[in-house]
């Protein structure tokens, strides 16, 4: 009985709370600068061959991760369903931290040259690369992303950590070149 005695009034409290802070109005929404102790970042570079993703200052390498690729990632992705990593520059155009892996940035895949490509074949582009992190659905254990080489469909993998680290360092409309 002395626990519901004490619940009761708190639960009050936080209603008239909530009920006040609705009569008050619009809540201002507050503008967080980004942290000046961040490294600056102006691209990304991916290097296929190389398995590594850079960010770059320039010319000057920032920061470098571990990538894993499509499951055939010899060459360029021409059409939907290949598990080809795309070649070519692009720019970051969205990200999205609710999607089926660890945070989400899409890369604006196909650009014109993959279109005319694509349609010079009759083909469908295909599209939704991403750079992401791991599942948030694992097939097994997070260990067979780590040890299997290249496992996405066409998108570019790394660690939920590194992750977060791309996530923080780069902003939407960010070039990005795939190289082979």
């Amino acid at each position: 009985m002395l626990r519901s005695s004490r619940v009761l009034p708190a639960v009050l409290a936080l209603c008239a709370a909530a009920v006040a802070c609705a009569a008050a109005g619009p809540i201002r929404r507050v503008a967080f600068l980004s942290d000046p102790t961040l490294p600056y970042v102006t691209r990304v570079v991916v290097k296929k061959s190389e398995r590594r993703l850079f960010l770059m200052d320039g010319n000057k390498v920032v920061r470098s991760f571990k990538i894993h690729l499509g499951l055939d990632p010899r060459g360029a992705k021409e059409r939907s369903g290949d598990f080809r990593t795309p070649v070519g520059r692009y720019r970051l155009i969205r990200r999205d931290p609710h999607s089926e892996f660890f945070m989400s940035i899409q890369i604006s895949y196909p650009n014109a040259k993959d279109l005319a490509r694509a349609q010079a074949h009759h083909w469908n582009p295909g599209g939704d690369i991403m750079i992401h992190g791991l599942p948030n659905r694992l097939n097994g254990s997070s260990l067979y992303y780590y040890q299997h080489f290249d496992w996405t469909d066409g998108c570019i993998a790394v660690s939920d950590a590194d992750m977060m680290q791309i996530w923080m360092l780069t902003r939407d409309g960010m070039p990005i070149d795939i190289e082979p």
